[in-house]
């Protein structure tokens, strides 16, 4: 004997898509036809304008007409019981034969289920149990739902199954579209931020023959007409400090960048990016910039600027710490990079520290793994981390008493980094000096070093003015305001492996 594999949601589907069937045949009738509906509230309005409702008082003189989907149905003899959400709220629903008529009552408990779109007239009243109700006397059936509400309507709650299926997600657990409002909200406050300091949005290229603006792993594909590899951006940097040098002021983009890297709670291979350039400034002014921008966010998106993260609360009012790596590891670890001489030196520290080296690894680079090993998750409240080795910032602009630094912040929140930027490199004897050392490196095996963009050159020998540059990471500033665990919890659909 073979045993049943249907699961209940195909037994579900299986019943709904001959429902369907019989619903034409039966009645002639098409759940798919309906084109429009004359939605005069939302329900979040309705819930506005009546609160004042008394219990059992009925207001006969104000007419409804909502349109959502069921998430509930209790059917009964001669009045019934369900509860509608549209995109700004549920409210209960009252069906009752005499107010609908012995006609439109029975297609509502025959063909009418959970799940299902539909249009209602009706007005409000409050229930002897306080409710405020939409007392209906038309339900149009708008689009028939075939496959059922997740988890028999109680909520989804698989992190999985969530993130593939948004869609129904966001029918399950409304708090997650409030979520994605806040999100258009924090985006919207980004944008008038800089449109008020007279920044001008463009657009960049997300095809290019070079990946470039960042160290990171691009995407790869092939453009067939061209016969030309090509690469998802990584990055906006270097067409953007392209427009400054062809006089376009102050600028900048926000939209997506792709890096082939890997996944995890603060990475999303395509993410969220935004980048400003503002000439004759330098990276102090994208700090205040930064400070901005994140505090009106705040405030725009939530009303305060005290946020609470994960159990952590965080006060973006204060004026940002600011601290150069040096200090951070002098302060965390005891160690003074500024007296040590070797790169020895610097690998027997590491050592000692209890840190795989190679014995290849400059100084430089040791402090780099000092601060993501033992600093960066220690960075709670908002932390400029400044002074950033050169070798590591080949778009930066040197700091002119410590050479081997550069005049480069990153933001740290919580232990991640949400924006970076520095005054940007415009000496272009330096600029290729620095791409030839990138070269090399990548030659060696490093694949995310950063490519030789010969045109780029080119613009800066033009003549890049003073300028200074941020990049902020928008989704990560998103998770931090919206109290988000995952970076997948405010991207509305997330990277994800097929199933099988």
């Amino acid at each position: 004997m073979e045993r049943n594999t249907v699961t209940p949601e195909e037994e579900i589907l299986r019943q709904r898509l001959d429902k369907l069937g019989r619903l034409r045949e039966e009645e002639g009738y098409d759940p798919y036809v309906h084109e429009t509906w004359d939605v005069k509230q939302s329900l979040n309005q309705i819930r506005a304008e009546h609160d004042d409702i008394e219990v059992d008082q009925h207001k006969k003189d104000v007419p409804l007409s909502v349109a959502g989907r069921l998430m509930t149905v209790r059917k009964q003899g001669k009045a019934s019981f369900a509860n509608v959400q549209d995109e700004t709220g549920s409210m209960q629903l009252y069906f009752q034969l005499d107010a609908m008529g012995e006609e439109g009552y029975r297609f509502f408990k025959k063909w009418i289920d959970a799940g299902d779109i539909v249009g209602i007239e009706g007005h409000p009243f409050r229930t002897k149990r306080g409710e405020l109700t939409i007392a209906v006397t038309r339900c149009v059936l708008l689009c028939k739902a075939i496959r059922p509400l997740p988890e028999k309507w109680h909520g989804l709650t698989d992190m999985e199954v969530r993130y593939r299926k948004r869609y129904v997600d966001l029918i399950a657990n409304p708090e997650v579209r409030d979520v994605f409002r806040q999100r258009a909200k924090i985006i919207s406050s980004v944008r008038k931020t800089l449109e008020d300091h007279g920044t001008l949005e463009v657009d960049t290229p997300i095809l290019s023959y070079l990946a470039g603006g960042a160290n990171a792993r691009p995407f790869v594909t092939h453009h067939n007409a061209l016969d030309l590899d090509m690469y998802l951006r990584i990055a906006t940097e270097l067409h953007l400090k392209r427009l400054v040098v062809g006089m376009m002021g102050r600028v900048y983009e926000m939209g997506k960048n792709f890096r082939n890297e890997g996944m995890d709670a603060m990475h999303n291979p395509e993410f969220t990016a935004m980048e400003v350039y503002w000439p004759y400034c330098d990276y102090n002014d994208m700090m205040d910039l930064t400070e901005e921008i994140i505090r009106k966010a705040a405030v725009d998106a939530t009303g305060s600027t005290t946020v609470n993260w994960q159990g952590t609360e965080l006060d973006l009012a204060k004026p940002f710490r600011r601290i150069s790596m040096v200090d951070l590891v002098k302060e965390h670890c005891g160690v003074d990079f500024d007296a040590i001489e070797t790169d020895a030196q610097a690998r027997s520290i590491a050592e000692g520290e209890g840190l795989a080296v190679e014995g290849n690894e400059s100084k430089f680079k040791v402090l780099l793994m000092m601060i993501e090993e033992f600093v960066e998750k220690k960075l709670v409240q908002p932390t400029f981390v400044m002074g950033h080795p050169t070798e590591i910032s080949p778009l930066s602009k040197r700091d002119p008493e410590k050479p081997d630094y550069t005049h480069r912040f990153e933001l740290f929140v919580c232990g991640s980094e949400v924006a970076n930027g520095f005054s940007e490199l415009n000496d272009p004897i330096d600029q290729r000096a620095r791409f030839e050392d990138q070269a090399r490196l990548k030659a060696e095996g490093d694949d995310e070093s950063h490519p030789f963009d010969e045109d780029f050159i080119n613009a800066i020998e033009q003549g890049l003015p003073p300028t200074g540059g941020l990049g902020i990471g928008i989704d990560r500033l998103i998770m931090f305001l919206t109290d988000s665990r995952s970076i997948r919890d405010v991207i509305l659909f997330p990277t994800m492996k097929p199933k099988a």
